[in-house]
């Protein structure tokens, strides 16, 4: 039997709450009722009330209802929810939460699902789940379900709803899981056009006894890496694909976040860092590129995805960027500049092949670079299976010195 805490505020969606803890009981679970409402009485009993939530998030709870500000109120539940569900996971209180909710509802539950580390059974009804959820899922691994009709009452569309969502958590948690011999992770950033360094890359480091765990370099996944570094959980880190930035600086759909490349700098985590793909910047369809772009270099990958050339002016802030960036680190860090190409389309004679470009960013990386890590300069593209050795090289050497 587990332990599925029921999170929602109960003064507006009390009655639907409790039938989702009824039904997890009837599965044979414990249901933990959390009430994180504010504005009225909850409807249903708690077993832990609002004011015991408010409380592990240092919130005023009496102040905010006085207030009857209700984004104050949702902002600060939020915080006070994450802190409340973190104690209740260290505790070992809870195996799985679920929770119900409108756009306020969502906002609190999620932010309170995404405190709790990956694996752990999460699901969320929402009357935003068929949108934009980037918001509300972030980096981890939240189910999210349509509510298809609102979260107001119990109809027979609900009820349905509901109950599947129950099955869903329950079967989460009575799912076993099969461990396999735990080895330490090294976790590493892959872009279709870095794919063979990569995979290369991976059964050198498996062959040394390292679990290697592959991120798409799509934004969401380099915020996922950088999470997973900062948990402690990674014994080394190879980024070869930093294409993200490019994203983030020029404007470009697959942007990570001003924090990417930080986790692995500020934790000391042994770290080999390249350059991969930062020849491009990710649009949608060709439709899709602000008009402002208009002139420039363009690559139609597939009819979905357009990526842009980056430019002189461009690649060189990148490399003043990503030198800013690795200058926090304060473990063991190597920089691999491959010469002669960034990505498959960045090589000599491909349609991306730019030297002034790739110039511009090696040239302004070495110059804002601390003089202390270290630089290695292949001549060869970063898919040439030389490259790939390096990087391994260089790697493993840093994990041996720490």
């Amino acid at each position: 039997m587990g332990k599925i805490a029921v999170l929602g505020t109960l003064d507006t969606k009390g009655i639907e709450h409790q039938f989702v803890a009824d039904a997890i009981t009837r599965k044979g679970h414990e249901a933990i009722l959390i009430d994180v409402g504010g504005l009225a009485p909850p409807v249903v009993e708690p077993d832990f009330s609002r004011d015991e939530v408010a409380a592990a998030g240092g919130v005023n709870l009496a102040v905010l209802v006085e207030q009857q500000d209700r984004g104050a109120l949702v902002g600060a539940m939020s915080q006070a929810a994450a802190e409340f569900l973190k104690k209740l996971y260290h505790k070992d209180s809870i195996q799985g939460v679920i929770s119900l909710g409108g756009s306020g509802g969502t906002a609190i539950a999620t932010a309170a699902m995404r405190a709790l580390p990956l694996g752990f059974p999460k699901v969320m009804v929402s009357t935003m789940a068929s949108g934009d959820v980037q918001g509300y899922v972030g980096e981890k691994d939240i189910v999210m379900i349509p509510s298809i009709v609102d979260v107001a009452g119990l109809n027979r569309f609900s009820r349905l709803i509901f109950t599947r969502a129950v099955g869903v958590i329950c079967g989460m948690i009575e799912s076993e899981i099969v461990e396999s011999e735990e080895r330490p992770i090294i976790v590493a950033s892959m872009f279709g056009n870095t794919t063979e360094c990569i995979d290369s890359a991976k059964i050198a480091l498996e062959k040394e006894g390292y679990e290697v765990l592959v991120f798409h370099a799509t934004g969401t996944g380099g915020r996922t890496m950088e999470s997973l570094i900062e948990s402690g959980m990674v014994s080394g880190v190879l980024d070869v694909t930093t294409t993200e930035w490019a994203d983030e600086l020029v404007g470009g759909v697959l942007a990570a976040g001003p924090r990417r490349l930080e986790a692995a700098a500020r934790t000391g985590v042994p770290s080999v860092v390249s350059l991969g793909c930062l020849d491009m910047v990710n649009f949608g369809s060709p439709n899709s590129i602000p008009e402002r772009f208009s002139q420039r270099r363009f690559y139609h990958h597939n009819p979905q995805v357009t990526l842009m050339r980056t430019s002189v002016e461009e690649s060189r802030e990148l490399g003043r960027v990503i030198a800013e960036k690795l200058n926090l680190s304060v473990g063991p860090v190597t920089v691999l500049i491959p010469l002669r190409g960034l990505s498959v389309i960045g090589a000599v004679g491909e349609a991306f092949a730019d030297p002034d470009a790739d110039q511009a960013l090696f040239q302004t990386l070495r110059e804002n670079l601390r003089d202390d890590i270290g630089v290695l300069e292949i001549d060869t593209p970063v898919n040439d299976p030389s490259f790939s050795s390096a990087c391994v090289t260089a790697l493993l050497e840093n994990i041996k010195r720490v």
